[in-house]
């Protein structure tokens, strides 16, 4: 491909570019409203679940293999387990139903602190502004 064929293309693949990317922020529309404190409270109040619904979903807990395994590794008998979530009251299995819905999914983020500072370290490494790793080359 020669130089000129080789520099109209990339015009032509710029200007198609800088074409969509124009047209791409006028196709989305937002539409805002007022909203009542009522709906406000109502979208951050947790699901209300009924006591037997709570304990419904505190025995599916508990019928999974690794949170049996992790019960037996702590000397807790899984029957003894159920036997407890049978004598909550409603107020408790819904109080125990709610710390389940909000708990983290991986348990914590240190993992994505990690992996924050490793990118952020390896980026300023590649720019020469630390040196960190031995296996990157600055950019200087």
């Amino acid at each position: 491909m020669s130089a000129t064929a080789r520099s109209r293309s990339s015009r032509w693949l710029s200007l198609v570019l800088a074409a969509s990317l124009s047209y791409a922020g006028m196709l989305q529309g937002a539409q805002a409203a007022l909203i009542g404190t009522d709906a406000v409270a109502a979208a951050q109040a947790p699901a209300s679940r009924s006591g037997a619904e709570s304990r419904a979903l505190l025995n599916h807990a508990l019928d999974r293999a690794d949170v049996v395994q992790a019960l037996q590794d702590r000397g807790v008998d899984p029957a003894e387990a159920r036997a407890r979530v049978a004598a909550l009251s409603d107020a408790q299995a819904q109080w125990m139903a709610s710390q389940i819905d909000q708990a983290p999914a991986a348990g914590s983020d240190i993992l994505g602190v990690l992996v924050f500072l490793f990118v952020l370290l390896l980026i300023t490494d590649i720019l020469g502004l630390t040196k960190v790793f031995p296996f990157t080359r600055s950019a200087r």
